[in-house]
């Protein structure tokens, strides 16, 4: 299996623990990611509230660059999943805004290059194929997946799950070992970007999904989203200090807990850049 790698913004900065799982794991399942070359921003989150035109271009440049590789696309951000799908559909269908695209770009969009979210490229192994690279299974653990608002909604684009009760990142942390919980708010939102624009509505937003983690008796929370996991994550003792709330809930990418699953070192996981301690989940693997 080989794919274009989109990293986004995010995984080449403040989620790089994301990049580095990401490589890790997809390496070791035989999954090759080939780095798509003068990758640029696609806009995420901000350009689709600022121009129609300029969210669908941004892109469409590096769908471009993808297809000329000859190969699909896969994109670990959900935000940044959201983006590209959204402009491959505008870009199939819209006559006009291919034509408006060519001529502030330059290039010319040619639907060679499909997109997937890294969650259904490791999802579409065999699961039997999965199952026999596990060599740390990680009995015992309690995990709730956290899908966002983005991953799998609206169905129309993205269209790889239920957008309301989601299973493929579930099925994949019961192949390694792991108890999937059901819980009501694996597709509530996080706040997204209003954590700088309006904090106090985020802080609300993450305490609600904390705290029904919590009594669903979660060991921690498995995301597929740098923005989901920073705000999960990064905010819970500020959280604690306005709420009077005592969440330590460690919040984890799939990839990381895959890798666990793997036998990949918690080192080479990035697994010590998280806020709240991930000591705890990793000896699930030991």
């Amino acid at each position: 299996m080989k794919y274009a790698y989109y990293p986004g913004c995010s995984l080449h900065a403040t989620a790089r623990e994301y990049d580095q799982s990401t490589r890790e794991v997809c390496s070791a399942l035989g999954i090759e990611l080939i780095e798509i070359p003068d990758w640029s921003c696609c806009g995420a989150t901000s350009a689709h509230s600022t121009s129609h035109l300029l969210s669908v271009a941004l892109p469409a440049r590096n769908l471009t660059l993808a297809g000329k590789m000859g190969l699909d696309i896969a994109v670990p951000c959900a935000a940044c999943y959201q983006r590209l799908r959204y402009a491959q559909i505008e870009l199939d269908q819209n006559e006009g805004v291919r034509e408006k695209v060519a001529a502030v770009t330059g290039t010319v969009y040619e639907n060679k290059a499909d997109v997937k979210s890294l969650l259904e490229v490791v999802a579409s192994l065999d699961p039997e194929y999965l199952k026999s690279k596990i060599v740390r299974p990680l009995d015992g653990l309690k995990a709730v997946c956290y899908y966002g608002c983005l991953l799998v909604r609206p169905p129309r684009v993205t269209g790889f799950d239920d957008p309301e009760d989601p299973q493929t990142m579930d099925n994949l942390m019961r192949a390694c070992g792991a108890e999937a919980l059901d819980w009501g708010y694996k597709t509530e939102c996080c706040g997204a970007s209003m954590g700088i624009s309006n904090e106090a509505i985020t802080l609300k937003l993450v305490r609600d999904i904390l705290q029904v983690a919590e009594k669903a008796g979660a060991d921690c929370l498995v995301a597929a989203c740098p923005l989901c996991q920073s705000n999960l994550d990064s905010r819970q003792t500020h959280i604690n200090r306005a709420f009077g709330t005592g969440f330590k809930m460690p919040v984890l990418y799939f990839t990381q807990l895959i890798g666990l699953a793997l036998g990949i070192e918690p080192a080479r996981l990035g697994l010590k850049s998280h806020f709240v301690a991930t000591a705890g989940i990793v000896k699930f693997a030991t």
